[in-house]
């Protein structure tokens, strides 16, 4: 089930990636950003109708509006919508017109909300914009650093959120019905890891891992049986110095004599697939020879969203050991059983004030039959 907390793009690859596959009217990715042109024409990063609100929690950053210039209305939108939205035009979201000057939380049908909850909008306040379905509402909030959010509207989850499961699109749109054609600006959609985009070169030794700060890689190999999932990933933990010029991602590891290496280390992708009611077990492992976390503790949590945005599902701190160079998740069965919909997590490596996020991605549960 995709879920829509599970959709993730900080937009910093250049590339309208394949979870936007029904946009339209022109859009593109440059400059860390998802660019939505705003004409009188009709444009929006869309994905496809399979995806899903129920249990949720989507954001993004809306950074540029578009200018009102002579039109009567000028909006950049956010909306989930109703697989049925070309014959009927339900939907749920917000739409920021820049002519009215108002932040609009909507619940759509036929295009039209006599209960709008409607805002005198602020590029600050509002910069973040999240939709979240807990089974019994929708919630509409706002953020002005998607950390901090601010609950705008509450409303009775519509029928149709349930009942339209891997039938919804997500649309960040924007139109004008009259002036200069500009754009709006979207970033950051459920994530809050937004590196900067560099052009450049870097040079360092073999052991210096220059490129993208020593960035954790990924490999290794699995094993393990069909009662336990037990795997075992190898991770890079990189040591040494970097050099570089000023526009290149090169950097030192090296971060002074009171922080271990690893202390500049950013987080490595690992995506979680965990069957729910089954026993889960996956060790990772620091692959540079002499290297361990004795000493360290480790923390994780799953939740359907990053941050405070999103529910606490699981806490997996008591269930990691900390052995050498590896850190072994064992999650209990009556722990995944508790585990009904997709979402986030992330592990830290916590040495005194030393904190080093290892690893962070996507939690895909494969739902139970067998009861």
């Amino acid at each position: 089930m995709p879920s829509l907390s599970t959709l993730i793009d900080d937009f910093n690859d250049a590339t309208i990636g394949p979870n936007w596959g029904n946009s339209y009217g022109g859009v593109s990715e440059s400059g860390g950003k998802a660019h939505v042109p705003c004409g009188t024409g009709y444009a929006g990063y869309q994905t496809a109708y399979s995806w899903t609100l129920a249990g949720a929690t989507f954001y993004v950053a809306v950074t540029t509006v578009p200018a009102a210039s002579t039109a009567t209305e000028a909006y950049a939108s956010v909306f989930v919508n109703h697989p049925d939205i070309a014959t009927n035009g339900t939907r749920i979201g917000f739409v920021i017109n820049t002519v009215t000057g108002q932040l609009r939380c909507k619940n759509d049908t036929g295009y039209f909300d006599a209960g709008s909850v409607d805002l005198t909008y602020s590029a600050v306040t509002h910069k973040f914009l999240r939709l979240r379905e807990d089974g019994t509402n929708v919630y509409w909030d706002t953020s002005p650093d998607g950390t901090t959010w601010t609950n705008r509207r509450t409303l009775a989850t519509p029928a149709w959120v349930t009942a339209s499961v891997d039938t919804c699109a997500l649309d960040l749109s924007a139109h004008r019905d009259a002036g200069t054609a500009d754009e709006a600006q979207y970033d950051m959609a459920n994530t809050l890891s937004d590196g900067a985009v560099y052009t450049g070169t870097a040079a360092g030794s073999a052991e210096s891992g220059a490129t993208a700060t020593g960035m954790l890689a990924a490999s290794g190999s699995a094993t393990g049986s069909a009662q336990s999932n037990a795997t075992t990933v190898g991770l890079t933990v990189v040591h040494g110095t970097a050099t570089g010029s000023a526009q290149s991602d090169a950097s030192a590891t090296g971060v002074g004599d009171t922080l271990p290496e690893v202390a500049g280390l950013t987080a490595g992708t690992w995506d979680l697939k965990i069957e729910q009611g089954a026993t889960f077990v996956q060790t990772f492992t620091a692959l540079d020879d002499g290297f361990t976390w004795d000493g360290w503790t480790a923390r994780a949590q799953i939740r359907s969203a990053p941050a405070d945005s999103g529910d606490l599902l699981i806490t997996l701190t008591p269930y990691l050991t900390v052995d050498g160079p590896s850190v072994q998740i064992a999650l209990p069965a009556t722990q995944t059983q508790t585990l009904t919909r997709n979402g986030v997590w992330d592990l830290e490596m916590v040495s005194g004030s030393t904190v080093v996020r290892w690893l962070e991605g996507k939690v895909i549960v494969s739902l139970e039959v067998t009861r």
